[in-house]
């Protein structure tokens, strides 16, 4: 009877002692939402391409863990109240394993109380507002340098070569203000004179009424915090006003090539921090792989928003890897003490889940082309001030 009772069960239970776990031939699925329409389209659309190459890349290797990666991305039209229903969506009904963050300081501000809630470690690829890790969440971080960091070595390069007098004006979403706030700290540690400090209303096209107050001021610089739109739309007002600082340096819509595109000649001499280039003296390993691939793939070439997409991918690939399982408060704990080099550079995380490892490089179009201009070491030519 013993016999008989040990055969029903090995016929039972034989056939899934030899089968794999069920999950193993199943993909690991990330979930995140880009503002593929609306005001951030074009760096979310830019972002897609870097986080899908990254995809493509570690299937082609072989996945990671022994299972494939797959992307499930959707668009949050750059609205917070949708992106937040979104990733709720993710989390409870798709049941992804793990996610990334949105693009943007706004969005991503709106969905990491989601994120928190539920213990998803967030790796943030598309936001660098300060105010994103001082809000006291265990489960965010950076990837590339906060907000306020983000005009350092401009102010540093003014300063070295005899410049003092800036203005600083502002989008009023909270990345461009914190860029603008830590602007305004950096330039007076390196003694030069704010002499306009004003935000506006993002969504402004018609920036000539503060041009004409930036001119007023009488500053040999001029520095704008915002996206594309704010970057493109000043640099026109300018032009309308008749009136050209000596230096003018705006936040991330520089570093992208439709700004050349739209403003052809008038692109060149402006100034912006990147995250990522991928020519100079020095760069990390897999960037200039990275950037072939890309250019192959998408016909274009990649901004520092692509590059840093790759990178968050690259930064959460290394963590699975050294957690050995999709436990989420394991991987929160590898990603609070890991250091590790990426395409972009290096990733390290302070106690809020701040980077503190990677730095920007400044750049500038020069007849056409972007050219890094700090710092001295690595630049690829020499800043030219009108």
């Amino acid at each position: 009877m013993k016999g008989l009772n040990l055969l029903v069960l090995l016929i039972i239970f034989l056939p899934c002692l030899l089968l794999k776990p069920a999950n193993a031939s199943e993909p690991i699925e990330i979930g995140l939402t880009l503002g593929l329409t609306g005001k951030y389209s074009e760096m979310s659309n830019i972002q897609m391409k870097g986080f899908k190459l990254w995809e493509d890349h570690v299937n082609s290797k072989g996945g990671i863990l022994g299972r494939k990666v797959r992307l499930v991305i959707y668009d949050d039209k750059g609205d917070p109240r949708i992106a937040k229903a979104l990733y709720e969506h993710l989390i409870l009904r798709d049941k992804v394993d793990l996610v990334f963050g949105p693009y943007s300081s706004e969005i991503t501000e709106a969905v990491l109380p989601v994120t928190e809630q539920y213990g998803y470690p967030v790796l943030v690829a598309g936001a660098s507002s300060d105010r994103l890790w001082q809000k006291g969440y265990e489960y965010v971080f950076g990837v590339y340098a906060p907000a306020s960091k983000y005009a350092a070595g401009f102010l540093e390069m003014l300063a070295m070569n005899g410049y003092r007098d800036i203005a600083i004006v502002h989008a009023d979403d909270s990345f461009s203000k914190d860029v603008a706030s830590g602007a305004k700290k950096w330039a007076l540690r390196f003694g030069l004179n704010v002499l306009l400090f004003e935000g506006f209303k993002k969504g402004t096209k018609n920036l000539d009424d503060m041009a004409q107050r930036v001119k007023a001021s009488r500053a040999q610089v001029l520095i704008v915090c915002g996206h594309f739109d704010e970057a493109v739309n000043m640099r026109l007002s300018l032009k309308n006003i008749k009136w050209q600082p000596k230096a003018y340096y705006a936040s991330v819509g520089p570093v992208i090539r439709k700004f050349l595109d739209v403003l052809k000649a008038d692109a060149n001499y402006v100034f912006s921090s990147s995250q990522w280039e991928h020519h100079g003296s020095s760069t990390p390993p897999g960037c200039h792989e990275f950037y072939s691939s890309y250019t192959k793939a998408y016909k274009e070439d990649p901004s520092y928003h692509a590059a840093v997409a790759y990178a968050a991918g690259q930064i959460l690939e290394t963590a699975l890897k050294r957690s050995g399982n999709l436990d989420r408060n394991r991987l929160r704990d590898i990603l609070s003490a890991m250091d590790t080099m990426t395409i972009i550079g290096r990733y390290g995380v302070d106690r809020t889940g701040m980077q503190i490892k990677h730095f920007n490089f400044i750049i500038q179009w020069q007849k056409g082309k972007k050219e890094i201009v700090w710092p001295e070491d690595l630049r690829t030519a020499k800043p030219v001030f009108k």
